[in-house]
Order: C-alpha cells, then structure tokens, then sequence
C-alpha cells in the first residue's frame, strides 16, 4: 500500500493539490513538492501561507515573481479555512497559474470548504492524496515506510512498533528512522522492534488507555507518570483515548442491533475480546461525555493548561468517574 504517492511533472504553471486529512502525510507531500520545484528551479523563493491568514493581497502577490527571483513556490496549506471574501482570487490564481508559478494548496477533504476543494480538483494538474489511515493499516504504513529505505520488516515486528509507539503516523514515521538507522539488519523482525523499545513497549498510550478504560485507575496512573517521563507525548495519550473511546462507541452502538465485527469498529480481530470486555461496564452516554473529557484535556495540553502532566491525571479520574457512574445507573 502507497501511501502519498505521486509523481510529478512540471510544476511552474500549474497547481498542485494535496488533499486528505492526514496532516503529517499532507506536510511531507508538500516539502516532496517543494523539493521538485526548487530541482526544476533552483532560484526560486518560497512563499508560504496558510488558508486562515491569507488575504487577496497575498494572492495577488503570490501571482507575480519575487524582485530577487524570476519564479515562484507558492504554498497554501489548510485551505479549507480560506476566508470566503478571497476564495474567488484563490481560484482565479488555481485557474491561470502564470508560467513562472509553482502553486501547491493543501486541503483537509472534510466538510468545511468543500466546495472550495471541488473547484481545486477540477483546476488541479496533478492530486496527492493524503487519508487518513486506519487504525488496522498502520502496519502496512510502517511497512511501506521501512520499504521505502530499502530494507524491510516482518507483519508482526510491524504490528509490535504500532503496538509499541501509537496510532500516530509521524511518531511511526521517526521510530522508523531511528529503528532502520539504528538496526544493521536487513529484515527487521519483532524481536528487534521489542530490544530497540524496551521499556517502553509495555507502558505506552495505549496501555494507559486500556487500563483507564478498564477501570484500572491506579495502574492507568502510574503507567502515565511513567510513560511521561520516558518521553511519551502528551498528544499521543489523548489520541489514544479518544480512539479507544470511539471504539467502544462503535462496539456499543452495534451491539444494540447485532454482532459486531473487528472490521465494524475498526479494530484487529485479536482486540475484540478487549473490546467487548470493556464495553460492559460503560454506556453509550458515559461514552460521549469521556470523548467530551478528553476534548478538553487534549486542549488543556495543548496550552490552555499550565500542568499538562496533572490535566492528563484529572483526565484519567473523570473517566473512571464516567465509568463507575455508568456501570451503576
């Protein structure tokens, strides 16, 4: 599976989209581009913008070639939040990129500004597509990742570095370089991965999430101070929480119909028993009001917070909290 992939012709004079909600792969398509227009034009500058702070202005300037340079990257990134009094000078430039233009816009592909995204698509030389990745193909991401260093990983050293580091892409990508930088090998196999992060494949975000969810509170607690002072961030305990909680939404939404499947709540088959172990002890409201608490505790880490470290415990109790109150109503 390729993910990102693409190949690129000329780029002065035409628009390039990257499109997909995949941030990381979306930020790496763009220095790819970036990269490719400077090898066809190694004077070029550089304008970079993001769809929230750009005005006409800037696309008229982004339009006409620096004083110091005949040609121009010019970047848009997060198009989506382009104000709509400038959408219409955004299109224009997509439509008649000057000859002497590199013009690259990056969109997330969801709701907002979608009809902006149709436009760009239709004007677009050439799409890279960026989704978001499952959670039951981040193996292959990280295998398409070590394949594309020439070496190459077992499916389950594969699964155990996902297991180890999280479901978040650019945490996966850097484990990579450092595993594939670090390793001699040519096949990196599951005993390696486990050497490489020992330590810390035992005490990761999900381990906390497994034991917050679980009811496990005092275990969930100490694996997070752990985890936090090894180098975990943040981040990846709230994304970890948020995704488990999703799950156990899928699982108890499904379950009130039918049976249902890994593929269904969109985890591996090994997890369901997991799953619906867990799901036994919380409701659907329960469910809602945590992905609610971990909202707001992934902003608090975020910097509206000045302890991240005791938001993510306060987080913890309130779902143990969320749990007792729903395994006894």
């Amino acid at each position: 599976m390729a993910y990102a992939g693409f190949v690129t012709t000329r780029m002065y004079g035409h628009l390039t989209l990257v499109a997909g909600p995949e941030s990381f792969l979306a930020e790496r398509a763009i220095d790819r581009l970036v990269s490719d227009a400077r090898d066809e034009s190694p004077q070029a500058s550089l304008t970079q913008v993001t769809g929230e702070e750009l005005t006409a202005g800037m696309v008229d300037q982004m339009a006409g070639a620096d004083l110091f340079s005949s040609q121009t990257i010019a970047v848009v990134s997060g198009a989506e939040k382009t104000p709509k009094d400038v959408e219409p000078a955004l299109l224009r430039l997509a439509h008649d990129v000057p000859d002497d233009v590199a013009l690259v816009i990056s969109h997330a592909s969801g709701n907002l500004g979608k009809a902006l995204l149709t436009k760009l698509t239709g004007l677009a030389s050439e799409v890279v597509d960026c989704p978001a990745i499952k959670a039951w193909d981040l193996a292959k991401f990280v295998g398409a990742e070590v394949r594309a260093t020439g070496k190459s990983i077992a499916q389950d050293a594969a699964q155990h570095l996902v297991d180890s580091v999280g479901t978040d892409t650019r945490s996966l990508a850097g484990a990579v370089s450092q595993l594939v930088s670090d390793t001699e090998t040519d096949i990196i196999t599951v005993s390696v991965v486990a050497q490489y992060f020992a330590g810390r494949a035992t005490v990761t975000a999900f381990a906390v999430s497994d034991d917050a969810l679980a009811g496990r509170v005092a275990e969930a607690i100490v694996k997070l101070r752990w985890a936090l002072s090894t180098g975990v961030p943040h981040v990846l305990v709230t994304s970890a929480l948020a995704n488990s909680l999703r799950q156990l939404g899928k699982y108890l939404a499904l379950s009130a119909t039918g049976k249902p499947s890994a593929a269904d709540i969109g985890v591996p088959p090994w997890k369901m028993k997991d799953v619906a172990a867990t799901a036994r002890s919380w409701s659907q409201a329960a469910v809602g009001a945590a992905i609610r608490s971990v909202s707001l505790a992934d902003a608090q880490i975020k910097g509206a917070a000045q302890d991240p470290d005791f938001a993510l415990e306060r987080l913890v109790l309130r779902l143990a909290s969320l749990r007792r109150n729903a395994k006894t109503g």
